[in-house]
C-alpha cells in the first residue's frame, strides 16, 4: 500500500455555497499513479463540509433550504455570545455534515454513481479560501 496527499485550495462565497470538486479530485487521483484503494476528502475548518450529491440546480436549492431548517440563520447560538462572529449556525451545520468523504475507486477512476458527485458546502458567513486534502491510499 501507498499513500500519497495532496491539496488544492478553493475560494468560497459563504452562506452555504456549494462546490463540486469531482474533477479537483480525479485530478489528483489521476496524480497520484495508483489504480485501485481509496481516498478521503478533507476540508480543513470548522464552518464547512464535504458530502456527494446529484450537482444540479434543483437540489442547489434544496440543500441549502434544508439546513436552514434544522440549523437556521438569524437565531442566537451560544457560540456567537463567545466570540460575536455570528456564524454559530455555520458551525452546527458543518459539525452535522462531516469534514470528509472517502471514495473507493479502481482502475485510477473513483467508483462514483452516475449522478453522484463530491462537493464542499461553505456555511461560514463570509467569503473563504478553503484548503482541501486529498489522501489516496492504494496500490
Amino acid at each position: 500500500m501507498k499513500v500519497v496527499t495532496s491539496s488544492f485550495e478553493i475560494s468560497t462565497k459563504g452562506h452555504t455555497h456549494i462546490i463540486d470538486v469531482t474533477g479537483d479530485v480525479q485530478d489528483l487521483l489521476r496524480q497520484s499513479s495508483l489504480s485501485e484503494g481509496h481516498l478521503t476528502v478533507f476540508v480543513a475548518g470548522s464552518t464547512a463540509g464535504i458530502t456527494s450529491i446529484e450537482y444540479e440546480p434543483g437540489l442547489l436549492k434544496d440543500l441549502p433550504a434544508a439546513f436552514e431548517q434544522f440549523a437556521p440563520t438569524g437565531v442566537t447560538y451560544h457560540h456567537d455570545a463567545t466570540w460575536g462572529d455570528g456564524n454559530g449556525y455555520a458551525h452546527v451545520r458543518a459539525a452535522l455534515l462531516g469534514p470528509s468523504f472517502d471514495v473507493p475507486f479502481q482502475g485510477g477512476k473513483l467508483i462514483l454513481g452516475t449522478w453522484q458527485q463530491i462537493v464542499i458546502i461553505d456555511f461560514d458567513n463570509r467569503p473563504r479560501h478553503r484548503n482541501i486534502i486529498v489522501q489516496v491510499i492504494g496500490v
